[in-house]
């Protein structure tokens, strides 16, 4: 398919943009097969660069011969275009419409972006799990790299490679997968330095309503429990839900074939409830006509602050029994690809120092999320506006950054990346230049051949320039764990996301440019005073008599 066929009408002349906060800008509209595109000849304007993949919905009305076009984006912005004649509007809607809903990846632009930087470092090759392993040797050497899944044949959503007990054969792990739904059989997701306490991630176990059972699954997990110790289920939906799967051939691991493991079970929502959610929470930040009282309570009633809550709450409860108890974790829901997630990543950013650098967030990010198949391609598909009814969209990666936040304002010295650099990741898993966020697991990746043809987030992540602009200034490193509060009053709205577009940032950045000249100063100052010690400390050595009493 061409491009060509798509748009009616390329280039429209006397369009007038609309932003909020900015000043209204006329100019040339230009419609390519990725962009939609306004430069003005006015001075000191910026030109606008809209991906029709981060088009979430678009609304046209008429007045008189003016069509305006009311375009919602992925990223949550709302902008309108106002284009003379009808029959131009009625040509460039259609073709946003076409250009913003194509189905096929490869069609998509990371296959056509050429990078105008140099790609120092390939992040395609930065995290790959052979190196994450090598870290692991170094501390313990219980564990094992499989490549049971080399071909993608026994689990399909997960990597090529997988950690696993030492003494676990891919006899054994294939057995396992059989009874995990989609083949999803328990993996390592993180080790603990501190007392060598491991926590996993599976899928629910297949026991259906006849109670199956699976002799392997259970010395699976068993392997990772020291002698005398138990270990804990925390399963991410209720009681009520994990039953009712019993019904569909799930289910969940029965105390009697499961003696040494205790289940927990938290309610984390998932799919529909979530995408509704941010519906509604996106809906009340852009109604500005309510009165406070009113615009809280619409707050409330989206729920989204309940489901940070809840999800804050079951990674508290990981990094708990991981620390405090001394013991082993396995983490899953249904598929193990949403909320399980969700848990395995907070409880890592709580343990371990290492996940708050700039690094080791992306590894973070690339491992527990990318590599352990979190189906990007299709929870981020739609956002807060799309008019089309939903079918597997959710802003589960989006829940995850908001906590991230959550914890980063509640402990702002402890990490080394700022708020900035996760907006960035939320943007780029709904629309992107990079091909880091397309697909939905690493089989998808290797088909479509994305390390070859495509640049990734990171390679223009971690070049010099842009690790300034996203390293937080109150950075200190701490090695200690983290435990956030979750009080209804510790939990704010994530107003860099959600009110971005709806009030001026120019009082936060001037704030933020007075701290970062607060910090240069100190630093000023403590130089000075370490040189002026250290003269003293000169002048003591030559001259006795300033020692003298």
């Amino acid at each position: 398919m061409e491009f060509a066929e798509l748009i009616k009408t390329p280039k429209v002349d006397g369009v007038v943009l609309h932003r909020p906060f900015l000043p209204t800008v006329e100019g040339t509209l230009c419609l390519t097969g990725h962009h939609l595109i306004l430069s003005s000849r006015q001075d000191n304007t910026e030109e606008l660069w809209l991906l029709h993949s981060n088009i979430d919905s678009i609304e046209k009305r008429f007045v008189g011969s003016v069509g305006n076009i009311i375009v919602k984006c992925k990223d949550l912005r709302v902008i309108q275009l106002d284009i003379p004649g009808m029959e131009e509007c009625l040509n460039i809607s259609g073709s946003i419409e076409a250009l913003s809903t194509l189905d096929s990846v490869s069609l998509m632009y990371p296959f056509f972006y050429r990078p105008m930087f140099e790609v120092i470092e390939d992040g395609w090759n930065s995290f790959l799990p052979q190196d994450a392993f090598k870290d692991l040797e170094s501390m313990t050497d219980e564990w094992r790299l499989s490549d049971v899944n080399k071909d993608f044949s026994v689990c399909p959503s997960y990597p090529r490679l997988v950690a696993v007990p030492k003494n676990i054969d891919d006899d054994t792990l294939k057995k396992v997968a059989t009874f995990r739904h989609g083949g999803r059989f328990p993996v390592l997701s993180y080790y603990h330095k501190k007392n060598g306490m491991v926590m996993m991630r599976s899928a629910q176990p297949l026991t259906g309503t006849n109670g199956r059972r699976c002799k392997e699954d259970e010395k699976l997990i068993n392997a990772t429990l020291r002698p005398g110790k138990r270990g804990y289920i925390i399963d991410t939906r209720t009681i009520n839900v994990a039953q009712q799967a019993k019904a569909r051939g799930g289910g969940f691991e029965s105390e009697g074939n499961y003696p040494q493991w205790r289940r927990i079970h938290k309610a984390i929502e998932r799919y529909n409830v979530l995408q509704e959610s941010l519906i509604k929470l996106v809906e009340a930040c852009n109604d500005q006509s309510h009165s406070m009282d009113r615009w809280l309570s619409k707050l409330e009633a989206s729920n989204w602050q309940t489901h940070i809550k809840e999800i804050l709450t079951t990674a508290c409860l990981a990094a708990q029994c991981l620390d405090r108890e001394g013991a082993s974790v396995l983490v899953h829901g249904t598929e193990g690809t949403d909320s399980t997630l969700q848990v395995t990543s907070l409880a890592q950013i709580i343990l371990d120092p290492g996940c708050r650098t700039i690094k080791g967030f992306q590894s973070l990010v690339e491992r527990e999320w990318l590599q352990a198949g979190h189906p990007f391609q299709q929870r981020c598909s739609q956002s807060a506006y799309s008019n089309s009814k939903p079918r597997q969209e959710a802003p589960v990666f989006l829940l995850f950054l908001d906590c991230v936040w959550q914890i980063l304002r509640q402990f702002p010295c402890s990490f080394e990346f700022n708020e900035s650099f996760l907006v960035l990741l939320f943007e780029h898993a709904y629309a992107s230049q990079f091909g880091t966020f397309l697909g939905s697991c690493a089989a998808d990746r290797a088909r479509l051949s994305l390390p070859e043809k495509t640049v990734s987030l990171w390679s223009w992540v971690n070049r010099p320039q842009e690790l300034e602009r996203l390293t937080n200034p109150l950075y200190e490193a701490n090695s200690l764990v983290i435990w956030p509060s979750v009080a209804p009053q510790s939990l704010l709205l994530w107003e860099g996301v959600f009110l971005r577009w709806n009030r001026s940032s120019r009082c936060l950045d001037e704030a933020y440019d007075e701290m970062v000249h607060i910090i240069e100063y100190n630093k000023e100052l403590q130089n000075k005073v370490n040189s002026l010690r250290r003269q003293l400390a000169e002048l003591e050595t030559e001259d006795p008599l300033l020692n003298a009493p």
